[in-house]
């Protein structure tokens, strides 16, 4: 006896299976900016610097993203990804796309409180880009929410014998 032949399995069309979710991810895969030959004369580079990881984000002023690098992206594992050095090599990657006289001016913003936002600055501001302004979003609370209630002890009354 002779073993069945196993059939391939092709990926499915996206565009053919007529859902939503996947007419927008079959046009995300074909939308790719194409930089060869273009100049872009102002962007935004967003840096997140959390106590994990550092993502930093390169995006025309449209906010179209042109480039994007991120500590474990670079495989940076466990708790190497927090650190400055992680930081500033994902700050290197990102801008290494635009850093060749396609970009000229830049803004940077820079969201979080972690120990890489100043690493990634610092490599950013060593790049040919000339830097606008760099602007700190982090978010803050304004009074913030609601703390919880305080547990009532019961046992202050009640003495040992």
């Amino acid at each position: 006896m002779t073993k069945p032949k196993r059939l391939r399995r092709t990926k499915p069309n996206l565009l053919r299976l007529r859902t939503p979710r996947n007419r927008r991810i079959a046009l995300r895969k074909k939308r790719r900016i194409r930089l060869r030959g273009r100049t872009i004369s102002k962007g935004v580079i967003h840096v997140q610097a959390s106590f994990n990881n550092t993502i930093v984000t390169v995006t025309d002023a449209r906010g179209q993203v042109l480039s994007w690098s991120s500590a474990g992206a670079l495989q940076f594992k466990g708790p190497r990804k927090g650190t400055p050095f992680a930081a500033q090599a994902a700050a290197k990657d990102a801008i290494s796309v635009v850093d060749e006289g396609i970009m000229k001016r830049a803004e940077v913003k820079i969201k979080g409180a972690g120990s890489g936002r100043d690493a990634a600055l610092r490599t950013i501001s060593r790049s040919n880009i000339v830097l606008s302004f760099v602007r700190d979003i982090t978010p803050m609370p304004h009074n913030g929410c609601r703390p919880p209630a305080f547990l009532k002890k019961t046992n202050e009354n009640r003495s040992i014998i």
